[in-house]
């Protein structure tokens, strides 16, 4: 099994403890070959931007897999993170990426080193109704953590231009 006490993909400090690289948690439902794809590729051109990302189903699993490890690796990568970028596609959020938003919300309470989340919608049984309500797949208590200390957005690009900016905002 490979360590993972030390992810490659944590973000970077100075002496005085100010982030270096901006870190993402990407959270999502990673269950289908389709799901895992467009994670892949919108992790892709955020590593290409100089984003660091975490992404969970890139982390080989031990056999057999565990509650504990699954737990304790994502809530210390959560934890961890800058940003928490949530994707919110299906009938309803998936439970995980529910758990995810709500313990990065809490952490952000007294982590001054957290600039937000983000909610990305792609699924057009959400989006065709653009003010994305409750019963559309999107619960207002998983909504209202996000918007709390971010935004739901119904396009990658949108995401991606929010992260750009909280990028330039981590550099200076």
């Amino acid at each position: 099994m490979e360590d993972i006490s030390r992810d490659p993909l944590a973000a970077s400090f100075n002496e005085d403890g100010d982030v270096l690289n901006m870190k993402i948690y990407f959270a999502g439902p990673l269950f289908t070959p389709y799901e895992r794809t467009f994670i892949d590729q919108c992790a892709k051109r955020m590593r290409d931007a100089g984003m660091e990302v975490f992404v969970p189903h890139e982390i080989p699993l031990p056999n057999p897999v565990t509650p504990k490890f699954i737990f304790d690796l994502d809530a210390r990568e959560v934890l961890s993170a800058n940003v928490l970028l949530g994707l919110l596609d299906g009938p309803m959020v998936d439970d995980g990426t529910a758990s995810e938003i709500g313990i990065f919300w809490s952490d952000m309470r007294h982590d001054p080193k957290k600039k937000g989340m983000i909610g990305l919608v792609t699924d057009t049984r959400v989006i065709r109704d653009r003010n994305m309500v409750d019963g559309k797949g999107i619960n207002l208590f998983v909504r209202g953590c996000i918007e709390d200390e971010g935004e739901v957005v119904d396009s990658f690009d949108k995401a991606f231009d929010i992260l750009l900016k909280w990028q330039k905002e981590i550099d200076t």
